[in-house]
């Protein structure tokens, strides 16, 4: 088979299986429908290894698949990039969603919608794998788009819920925000570039680099800075940074596969991808990236302390996954966009391996997932409790698990910024290492440790989940652990990514970075003398001892300091502000509207009006026709006499 054959064969296995499964579910019943997909998948994920080592053995292609529209000399076209951004972001994709396949067996095995749920798992996939091998600008847009829908059928997949139909209302209105600033950045880059195609857009950008445009009359700003920040805003929507992060964790509400397929590998991180990929337009605004490193510095630590608070296992993961973006972000504002997807790649494997650990415990729970109602889990699930410890231990960033290394990266990388904002990304990123710590331990006590604290119906039938979910579970944790350790060097250090990220001389930390790299024992070395291994270290303690011994004291806390509770309970009122504002806001104009326009302007100056003066002049001419003979008479002679004395004052 050609490698071009192999290209198409990528996203278009997952999609013949998402079709099948979707199409003919009933005839396929349920082990049809998952054999097809997991097979699409699985297919898509080998030939990925096959294109990777063809990458990095030198042969990139870029080039046009299918021609859609032409228009003068502007061509939309499907096409495919494939360089090693591109199949790094490929082999991550493809084999989450296959160790999710695989899950899903024994997760959903009890759901009536099982087929229809393999088909969202196969197409989300499809639709992802084609967003990160464009080419251009509309097949990225494509992708986009297409899964913001993928994730709103899967959010609101138990449609009888409520609370699911809201939760992915919301995502979907958040998400069209980001995706409206997304797509008039993608419209100036048309306007002023002239191609939708990247490679001539990165061409031309050095050309634009110092061009202005006016927002406002007679305030010329920066066009690639507007760019730039229009095409962020669009990641904020996708990779849930504030403000736009409030849609991600009432995600929750899907089935647990979906938290790990969507929240931790693929959706979430395709605002990061594309920002790296956009990297030589990055390169040409300082103001951008600043942009993006304090939004990234926000979102990384409020987001971590709400962690903290959190008593459903899913949200606590979920808010865990806004603050790892948000660390994500940071390192893209630093200008190291290799560390950014270093990360984002560690992340994505022990990120799954907590929500499927998560997931593994509910299904033991019967799916009760308070971890108040839980403890002492350990004994009865030792193959969930052994990989959530890996997990839990590469999200807090011990040595030599890979959280460790990515997040020590981005630090390093955010000290050696010169950028405006950089002081505070380096104090948000370093203290989001203790209160991530905190929240990721904090979880694995309550829920493992202690007195088991469910009832004793649930007790009796606790037992270990079957290998289709702990089989993903172990898979998941060999990268959790190794990933770090083997990657750091050719990815961070090496040119791993050759031409397909740019970072300009002078810009950001990475230089720095790779300057001071004696090797991976030399880094690991010097990590555990540094600050963020003893914040972690710190963290971890302050768990062990507020839930595992003195378990009072988080009470006597959040008694003490109520206010503070309140704010972090609430969100810091996000959702309120939203409620009020925006949708508030919205209601109150389509109210308005409603009164004036179609009340008063449409149904009562235009139909009702209309009618009533036609009224009103009938009722005037009807009293003319009153059906009296000497009315008539009078009114001819009347008439004869002013005829009459017309003609009179003409003679």
């Amino acid at each position: 088979m050609s490698m071009h054959s192999l290209y198409l064969l990528v996203p278009l296995a997952p999609l013949a299986g998402s079709l099948l499964a979707g199409l003919f579910g009933k005839q396929l019943g349920r082990a049809g429908s998952h054999t097809v997909t997991i097979l699409g998948v699985a297919l898509s994920f080998l030939a990925s290894l096959a294109i990777a080592r063809d990458v990095f053995a030198g042969h990139l292609f870029n080039g046009p698949v299918y021609t859609w529209l032409s228009v003068e000399d502007i061509t939309m076209s499907v096409g495919f990039l494939i360089d090693p951004l591109t199949v790094t972001m490929m082999l991550v994709v493809t084999f989450v969603s296959l160790m999710v396949h695989i899950y899903t067996i024994g997760y959903m095995e009890e759901d009536p919608g099982y087929q229809r749920f393999f088909s969202y798992i196969s197409l989300f996939t499809f639709s992802m794998l084609m967003l990160v091998m464009s080419n251009n600008f509309l097949q990225l847009f494509f992708g986009w788009e297409a899964v913001g829908l993928v994730s709103y059928l899967l959010i609101g997949f138990w449609y009888t819920r409520p609370t699911a139909i809201y939760a992915n209302l919301k995502a979907f209105l958040v998400n069209r925000v980001g995706d409206l600033g997304f797509l008039l950045g993608i419209g100036l880059i048309l306007a002023h570039f002239g191609s939708l195609d990247y490679a001539t857009v990165f061409e031309r950008a050095p050309l634009v680099a110092h061009d202005a445009i006016e927002l406002v009359a007679g305030s010329p700003v920066s066009l690639m800075t507007v760019v730039c920040i229009l095409l962020f805003i669009g990641a904020m929507g996708k990779s849930a940074q504030m403000p736009l992060h409030v849609w991600l964790p009432d995600s929750m509400e899907g089935p647990t596969p979906i938290s790990a397929l969507i929240h931790a590998a693929t959706m979430v991180t395709a605002g990061i991808f594309m920002v790296s990929r956009m990297s030589p337009l990055f390169e040409l605004s300082e103001t951008a990236r600043s942009v993006v490193l304090v939004i990234g510095a926000s979102t990384a630590l409020f987001m971590a302390f709400l962690g903290i608070i959190q008593n459903d296992i899913k949200r606590v993961v979920a808010y865990s996954t806004l603050s790892q973006l948000g660390y994500m972000t940071v390192a893209l504002g630093a200008s190291a966009y290799p560390v950014a997807i270093f990360h984002l790649g560690t992340h994505a494997f022990f990120k799954a391996l907590l929500f499927l650990g998560a997931g593994s415990v509910i299904h033991a729970m019967h799916h009760e997932q308070d971890m108040r109602n839980m403890g002492g889990l350990r004994k009865y699930l030792p193959i969930t409790y052994v990989t959530a410890l890996v997990g839990s231990l590469a999200l807090a960033g011990i040595p030599p698990f890979a959280g460790f290394f990515s997040k020590d990266a981005i630090i390093e990388a955010v000290q050696a910024s010169d950028l405006p904002g950089s002081g505070y990304a380096t104090f948000a990123v370093m203290a989001g290492v203790f209160v991530t710590a905190f929240y990721s331990f904090r979880m694995l006590f309550m829920t493992f440790h202690g007195k088991p604290r469910m009832d004793e119906h649930t007790r009796e039938h606790l037992h270990e989940s079957p290998w289709v979910i702990t089989l993903p579970l172990i898979l998941l944790a060999i990268p959790s652990v190794v990933a770090g350790y083997l990657f750091i060097d050719p990815m961070v250090m090496g040119n791993y990514f050759g031409n397909s990220i740019t970072v300009l001389p002078g810009n950001g930390g990475l230089h720095a970075l790779r300057e001071e790299w004696h090797g991976v024992g030399a880094f690991m070395a010097h990590g555990v003398t540094a600050l963020p291994f003893a914040l972690a270290v710190a963290g971890i303690a302050c768990a062990a001892a507020f839930y595992l011994k003195w378990t009072s004291v988080p009470d006597a806390f959040m008694a003490r300091l109520r206010g503070l509770y309140t704010l972090l309970d609430n969100k810091y009122y996000f959702d309120r502000f939203n409620e009020i504002v925006f949708a508030g806001g919205a209601r109150e104009v389509g109210t308005s509207l409603w009164r004036v326009g179609d009340m008063r302007l449409i149904d009562g100056l235009m139909v009702n009006g209309s009618a009533n003066l036609v009224g009103r002049l009938s009722g005037r001419l009807r009293r003319m026709q009153t059906g009296y003979i000497y009315h008539y008479a009078f009114i001819m002679i009347f008439g004869v006499f002013i005829l009459m004395s017309l003609w009179f004052v003409k003679a």
